[in-house]
Formats: structure tokens, C-alpha cells, sequence
């Protein structure tokens, strides 16, 4: 993967939320494309805390050569027509 692969899955408009499957098995959730940074041969992933979501946690580095395959996230969805106030 290279690093312009990832910027396009961050510029993607509307963002698509994504799963980075790493080569030892782990596995990073990106929901947010402000969450990530692009190095030439590395990711920066923000990981926000489990108790408020815009507060960052801690960082994880991972290196773009351990970088399996990407996953599309389900994106959630909006109200439908019939549930919008007024119902439409």
C-alpha cells in the first residue's frame, strides 16, 4: 500500500469509514480522515477514547509495508424521509 492509496480513501467525498487489516493480524478502525497522518512509509492512527469520542486516546504508528487490505466500514444511516420531522 502507498501512501497514496490511503489519501485517496481519506479524500473520498462522502468519507467512507475503514478497517486497516495488518499482516500480524491486527486490526484499526479509521471512522474519521482527521484522524489519520500519511509519512512516506507510515500511518499516524489517533485513537479516540473509549469514553469521548473527540478526545484522542493515544496514537498507534503502522508501517504502510504491514498494511494487508482495507475494509469499507458500514456507514450509518441517516433518518429516512419518514422519520425526518414533518416526514419528508
Amino acid at each position: 500500500m502507498t501512501p497514496q492509496d490511503i489519501i485517496k480513501l481519506l479524500e473520498r467525498s462522502p468519507f467512507i469509514p475503514f478497517r486497516l487489516h495488518l499482516t500480524n493480524g491486527q486490526m484499526f478502525d479509521v471512522g474519521h480522515p482527521d484522524f489519520v497522518t500519511v509519512f512516506r512509509s507510515r500511518l499516524e492512527i489517533a485513537i479516540p477514547s473509549p469514553e469521548d469520542s473527540k478526545i484522542m486516546d493515544r496514537a498507534e504508528h503502522i508501517a504502510l509495508l504491514h498494511i494487508a487490505r482495507v475494509e469499507e466500514l458500514p456507514v450509518a444511516a441517516g433518518p429516512t424521509a419518514a422519520e425526518r420531522p414533518g416526514g419528508a
